[in-house]
């Protein structure tokens, strides 16, 4: 990881102190910041911790906020750059400037950039607050969650990426075989379950679902990913849509973004 500092959670007695504290800046282009926006919505922290949104052109300068539909600067500091607010959280920086960002608006620092320490932080810091009781991390469930999300990880989130940045085909043949071979493995598990544990949505089927959407409109062309499609499998793409509608969270979707963001 680039970049974390630790997230320590203030007791907030009442909404008011935490008003205003924390800011979230995203790419939706990103499956990684993506994970972070669909908390942001089932967790109903819209109101609470708000959002800047980069253009979905990264370029040589990394991720920025020039001028494109539906991007949204910091209002809390008059940057260019994400790298910007980097180096004002730590003037010493020199690593990969990368999304979701956390940021402390009181203390002007990053409180947090990797994305599955953030989406825990969601699920429960901030229910005193808001009042909202779902739980994506269920103590009894966390075993099965934990290997689901470590398999998913290894093939398939961080799979398509080295499957399509792979630099000899004996990485790529390596790297597409375990992505499918991990696709075939859910998709027959799907056959008799609805979701990854069973009957009930976890975290497990956020980060899941994040490469899914993004599968046969980016992955299978751009980066090879090209043995199948999600909607060749009988049992995959109705998963897909059933995390889809669980929540609403179909505003956190900007197909426009992700596909100018990989092909532009």
């Amino acid at each position: 990881r680039p970049f974390v500092i630790k997230f320590l959670m203030i007791h907030h007695s009442n909404q008011k102190k935490i008003e205003d504290r924390y800011h979230l800046i995203v790419s939706y282009a990103c499956p990684w910041a993506h994970r972070t926006l669909i908390y942001r919505k089932i967790k109903q922290l819209e109101s609470i911790i708000p959002i800047s949104v980069v253009n979905p052109y990264m370029l040589d300068y990394g991720w920025d906020f020039a001028p494109y539909d539906d991007v949204i600067k910091p209002s809390f500091k008059p940057v260019d750059r994400l790298g910007d607010l980097y180096i004002l959280s730590d003037s010493k920086f020199t690593g990969r400037v990368t999304v979701p960002v956390l940021w402390d608006l009181k203390t002007m620092k990053i409180v947090n950039n990797e994305s599955s320490e953030i989406i825990r932080i969601f699920n429960e810091a901030f229910n005193d607050i808001t009042g909202n009781k779902i739980n994506l991390y269920p103590q009894e469930l966390r075993d099965q969650i934990d290997t689901w999300n470590d398999e998913i990880y290894r093939d398939i989130n961080n799979g398509v990426y080295k499957t399509g940045f792979a630099r000899s085909q004996n990485v790529y043949d390596e790297s597409v075989r375990a992505l499918f071979s991990t696709l075939d493995k859910i998709d027959a598990h799907l056959t008799n379950n609805d979701f990854l544990c069973g009957e009930v949505i976890t975290e497990a089927d956020i980060r899941l679902f994040v490469t899914l959407l993004r599968f046969d409109p980016v992955y299978v062309g751009h980066f090879k990913c090209n043995i199948r499609r999600i909607k060749d499998y009988d049992h995959l793409s109705k998963y897909m849509n059933r995390v889809r509608y669980y929540y609403d969270i179909e505003d956190t979707i900007n197909m426009h973004h992700i596909k100018h963001h990989y092909y532009g």
